[in-house]
């Protein structure tokens, strides 16, 4: 696998020569000063490339060209929009990049409520606990029908929070799941957001009456119109889990297992049509058999993300450490590496440890943290090649 990082711009605190020391091959990048919705010219494409190239790298993969809400939910201007995503794609692959990863899910990107939990080791990891989600949903959204989410004893345990919870915290759960996780990867709040609470209201509204049959639809539309540019452009669409992969706030996510992923596959069956096949987001869905996934959809994987977590008995997740956990990793770099060894892949969410916490990095993506798990999957990679030659020879 070609080993990648996902790499922020010209303003990351972590440089491109950093990370030609540390053996980065790729960069997964994009353009985060577009506005969603915007075309991404090929001016700022090529500026962008040729400033990873002065550096002795290239620019791998883009990670994401954001699909606006108005496409998702079906809205008026949707055609419009795909124009101007076509358009991007076009300028994309005239650059010579050909791997774009983007997703699908409504408002919100990925779900955590702790961005710093604490490890019995002292490094500290990203975690989502499903009573401050519940509690969230239900104390601070006061989403109508939240409760119906929610078993009796989660419900209580809920109420429990409420009795104790500081205004801090509340502040601190609010700015985790609304703006920290989003803000940074092109998303709907910004840091600075005044009002964030009636923002994300006014987001979730927006998809009032859309179920998962209509997003599905949606998104087969949306497919459909850009499949046959990145066919003429040399390019490969490839779609990223929902994170976590299982339906929350009300809304329809479609991503999230087995059934869904053969569902958009086949929907518009195209090799261009493909998965970003991030185990970590997966693996948090209790009914997904990752290393299985990995073996049925290797021929329409275009780039992987290499993490893992763990599943609570009572719902919640936390990131594991790369070579354990529910994403088998190793198990994944012997499949893919076996099915094709030029996909890039990237490590993903890395523990905050020595010192990273305190550098402002954006969740999940610390310095040291990554590039440990980075030296920690080289090795199972060189292992594996080793194998397979070895198996290879035996053969012959």
């Amino acid at each position: 696998m070609e080993k990648t990082w996902r790499w922020f711009g010209k303003k990351d605190q972590i440089t491109l020569p950093m990370l030609r020391q540390i053996g980065v091959e790729g960069i997964v990048t994009a353009l985060h000063d577009i506005p969603n919705g915007e075309i991404w010219t090929l001016e700022a494409i090529n500026n962008l490339k040729w400033y990873i190239e002065e550096a002795g790298l290239h620019w791998s993969v883009v990670e994401s060209l954001p699909v606006s809400e108005s496409i998702k939910y079906g809205g008026a201007d949707r055609d419009e929009l795909i124009e101007k995503y076509k358009t991007s794609i076009a300028n994309l692959g005239q650059a010579g990049i050909r791997t774009v990863c983007y997703n699908f899910m409504p408002v919100i990107d990925w779900v955590r409520t702790d961005l710093s939990y604490p490890s019995p080791d002292g490094t500290t990891s990203l975690y989502f606990d499903k009573i401050k989600f519940a509690y969230f949903d239900c104390h601070i959204l006061e989403r109508k029908g939240a409760e119906k989410a929610y078993t009796a004893e989660e419900l209580e345990k809920v109420e429990s929070l409420a009795a104790m919870i500081t205004e801090a915290e509340k502040e601190a759960l609010i700015d985790t799941i609304i703006v920290k996780t989003q803000g940074f990867i092109n998303g709907n709040i910004k840091e600075g957001e005044l009002n964030p609470v009636e923002k994300f209201k006014q987001l979730l509204a927006l998809y009032d009456g859309i179920d998962r049959d209509q997003l599905r639809q949606n998104m087969k539309y949306f497919l459909e119109q850009v499949i046959p540019d990145c066919e003429k452009y040399n390019v490969n669409l490839c779609v990223h889990p929902d994170d976590p992969p299982f339906q929350l706030l009300g809304l329809p996510r479609i991503v999230t297992s087995d059934e869904d992923i053969e569902w958009f596959l086949k929907a518009v069956d195209h090799p261009r049509n493909g998965l970003t096949f991030c185990a970590g987001s997966l693996s948090a869905g209790i009914h997904n058999d990752v290393p299985a996934l990995a073996e049925k959809y290797a021929s329409r994987t275009h780039f992987i993300h290499m993490r893992s977590t763990n599943v609570l008995s009572n719902g919640n997740f936390i990131e594991a450490p790369h070579l354990k956990g529910r994403g088998h990793l190793i198990d994944l770099v012997r499949i893919f590496e076996k099915a094709n060894p030029s996909l890039p892949m990237r490590v993903d969410h890395g523990r905050l440890m020595l010192g990273d916490e305190n550098k402002g990095y954006n969740p999940g993506y610390s310095f040291l943290g990554r590039m440990y798990a980075l030296a920690q999957l080289d090795g199972v990679i060189a292992t594996v090649d080793e194998e397979l030659m070895i198996n290879a020879d035996l053969k012959e």
